[in-house]
């Protein structure tokens, strides 16, 4: 079983990468002189602070202080996981990722492109079949009765399964490996007289992608009645129905952050929002929402909307997404839920009302008035034992929050419906983790001012280059001195591999204990023009030299002095 992401392929991965390409996609670069500018993606400024560097490989804001390489910043924007952001560019540069062995050599991942391939071919003879197969009409009549657009169709990549078994095991299958391709894809279905036929036949296809935007899977919607009315592909090795959402690729295709993402029900929900401009709806495919799905949609944006009828059956639905939603509720997180009015469904709505309903915070119902409108309809409050019920109804849920300010928000306001004292549900957040205190020089107060070591170590890591002309840096006490240690390290691993980019040095560092240290040092200001940086390092080390010199006179000097005060005694001539 692969182990870690083998680091001499992250090192070849962001040498091959273009950060300025990678960062493109959600933020407006200018060039400006030898790197490129725009105004950062991760605080509101009107003045551009963020620069790219081409040359480093490294991105920093000099703002706010956000800082990385092309893998850091799909982390941080796109809120991906490390090993995500390694497969998001491996994909762009059309590698695949290589792992580490407990023991051995690297080995590269399990290889699905071939998966990957036939989901696509699959998806555009689908398509192709809804613009020309002879049986076409009733799927085309079915969507313009739904008033979808043919822009909207094909935005969507929505196709059509014709009637038969083999239009497409005929078509993709002519070959028997590929018949097994067709079988492990979800596309086909092998009969005991080694026969294989389609999977999917005379039903509207929508394609299932993730959120990289590679097809996985298919949604197929009957025409006319029957059951089952919507029939998705199998789990496969690349499709993980628990997982996935439809939709989501449409959402990140914005490259901005929505402010909140809306889940509805259906497919034919997301494409009709879609066509009238509600582009940050997303659904789960067949199921109740889980706790992945949930926890996916949190690396990207802070606000969760379920959207449900607002009859019983849908606030039902929404009770269990509550009780789903609750355990990932870490600080900053939000949840809310939108009711429909009766007789709507969301594209009904969206025709009657305007996408403006679907985002309007007004029509939006916070998580916690839902909760507790819901569980005081369960209890009479004006009675003891009412409100001894509401107790015991909420406490549970409110403990599944994560500590922190929601769940003794939660807390108090139980409190205050029950009139009471209510132990257990109100444990204080964990203490918050502060970076470690910064030197400040006394003739500067308020300001911080780097120290020679800090100086070295921001200027190094911008400037890789720079590493040569610590050939002759002393020995630093690293034992005690974790800002030493650091340097050298930074120096160790540049003399290894001396064209390290910025970027490259920076991410060899992750998840390491030198981490937090390093990018305290570089969210600081380094207020001085590269065109000064080479000169300021040389004099850095010159001064730590100096002091190491005066430093080992010193020593010397006290070695040689007799027992007792002595303090009139004189140093030898030898003494230096």
């Amino acid at each position: 079983m692969a182990g870690k992401i083998a680091k001499h392929f992250i090192d070849d991965l962001l040498a091959r990468a273009n950060i300025v390409e990678v960062v493109e996609r959600a933020v407006q670069l200018k060039k400006a002189g030898r790197d490129f500018q725009g105004l950062c993606p991760f605080h509101n400024e009107k003045t551009p602070s963020f620069t790219v560097s081409p040359e480093k490989q490294f991105y920093h804001c000099f703002g706010c202080g956000a800082h990385g390489s092309a893998i850091g910043f799909l982390m941080n924007h796109d809120g991906l996981g490390f090993v995500e952001a390694v497969e998001d560019l491996a994909g762009l540069l059309g590698l695949e990722v290589q792992y580490e062995e407990s023991s051995g050599p690297a080995t590269p991942a399990a290889d699905y492109s071939a998966l990957y391939q036939v989901m696509d071919e699959a998806q555009q003879l689908y398509a192709r079949l809804l613009r020309e197969h002879p049986a076409r009409q009733r799927a085309v009549d079915y969507l313009k009765g739904r008033g979808l657009t043919g822009e909207v169709a094909k935005r969507f990549g929505i196709g059509y399964a014709p009637p038969g078994w083999d239009a497409l095991v005929s078509t993709l299958g002519a070959e028997p490996g590929r018949r097994k391709l067709l079988i492990e894809a979800g596309l086909a279905v092998e009969k005991d007289n080694d026969r294989f036929y389609d999977r999917f036949r005379d039903r509207i296809m929508f394609p299932i992608r993730d959120r990289r935007g590679r097809c996985i899977a298919f949604g197929g919607r009957i025409i006319d009645e029957g059951e089952p009315k919507y029939l998705n592909s199998p789990e496969t090795p690349i499709f993980h129905k628990r997982q996935e959402l439809y939709g989501l690729d449409q959402v990140l295709k914005r490259g901005k952050r929505p402010e909140r993402v809306l889940i509805v029900e259906g497919y034919m929900d997301v494409v009709a929002l879609g066509q009238f401009g509600v582009d940050n709806a997303v659904a789960t495919l067949g199921t109740a929402t889980t706790g992945e799905q949930l926890e996916q949609l949190y690396r990207h944006v802070s606000e969760i909307v379920f959207c449900f009828d607002g009859d019983a059956a849908g606030r039902r639905a929404a009770w269990r997404a509550l009780e789903t939603v609750l355990p990932l509720l870490k600080e900053g997180r939000r949840a809310g839920f939108l009711f429909l009015p009766q007789g709507h469904d969301p594209d009904s709505l969206v025709r009657a009302e305007g996408a403006a309903v679907f985002n309007a915070k007004e029509r939006i119902t916070a998580l916690s008035t839902f909760l507790f409108d819901d569980l005081s309809a369960k209890a009479d409050l004006s009675s003891i034992d009412g409100r001894a019920q509401l107790v015991a109804l909420a406490r549970p849920l409110i403990t599944k929050v994560p500590p922190g300010p929601l769940r003794q928000l939660l807390g108090q306001h139980l409190e205050k419906l029950a009139g009471t004292t209510i132990r257990g549900t109100d444990e204080p957040a964990p203490p918050v983790r502060k970076p470690p205190p910064q030197p400040v020089r006394p003739h500067a107060p308020g300001r911080y001012v780097p120290s020679l070591l800090t100086r070295a170590i921001a200027m190094l890591v911008r400037q890789p280059s720079l590493a040569p002309l610590a050939r002759d840096l002393p020995a630093l006490d690293v034992a005690t001195n974790p800002e030493s240690a650091l340097l050298v390290t930074l120096l160790e691993r540049l003399e290894g591999n001396p064209d390290l980019s910025s970027g490259a040095l920076l991410e060899s560092f992750r998840d390491g204990p030198q981490a937090s240290l390093l990018t305290d040092i570089l969210a600081q200001p380094l207020l001085l023009d590269e065109s000064h940086w080479e000169a300021e390092f040389t004099g850095a080390i010159e001064q730590m030299l100096k002091r190491s010199r005066r430093g080992e006179i010193t020593r010397r000097v006290m070695n040689r002095l007799p027992p007792g005060p002595g303090p009139d005694r004189q140093p030898d001539d030898d003494d230096g």
